[in-house]
């Protein structure tokens, strides 16, 4: 049997660097079969674009990177629950299956807020694994507002 390997860690590296921008940290990172195929992390300000959040940048790498629109059988791995629109276009990219650390009680898409994937008109639902490197995850962004209120 084929162990589990994790990725969350190559997507708190694009978290920091983020954070490091003055960014949201929040990264995400898309795997394959032969591992990482693209990374992101927020470039919301940096881009002045309210759609440059880290899953839309790495999700439109990735399509570029292997030349389709689709990523069914690749996976994603993301800090932070994604939010609504972030999860939409994870359904319209076919992503295989969806990993994600810190739950996102404001603007969640997934299991709280929006709950996009259980719409009936999502066309497609990724396999969800949640609270991987959790804690990790919500103390990046703790530490980062934590930064900003001082």
């Amino acid at each position: 049997m084929v162990g589990f390997t994790s990725y969350m860690a190559v997507a708190l590296e694009e978290a920091r660097a983020a954070g490091a921008r003055g960014e949201v940290p929040v990264g995400a990172v898309v795997v394959g079969p032969d591992g990482v195929v693209a990374r992101a992390g927020n470039k919301v300000r940096e881009l002045c674009d309210p759609t440059a959040h880290a899953e839309v940048l790495v999700i439109r790498e990735a399509c570029r990177l292997i030349g389709s629109e689709r990523l069914g059988g690749y996976d994603l791995y993301v800090t932070l629950e994604p939010c609504p629109m972030c999860a939409a276009a994870i359904s319209g990219a076919r992503i295989g299956r969806l990993y994600y650390g810190a739950s996102d009680p404001k603007s969640g898409g997934v299991e709280v807020g929006a709950r996009v994937f259980s719409h009936p008109q999502c066309h497609h639902v990724p396999e969800v694994y949640d609270g991987i490197d959790a804690v990790e995850s919500a103390a990046v962004l703790r530490n980062f507002f934590a930064g900003k209120r001082r």
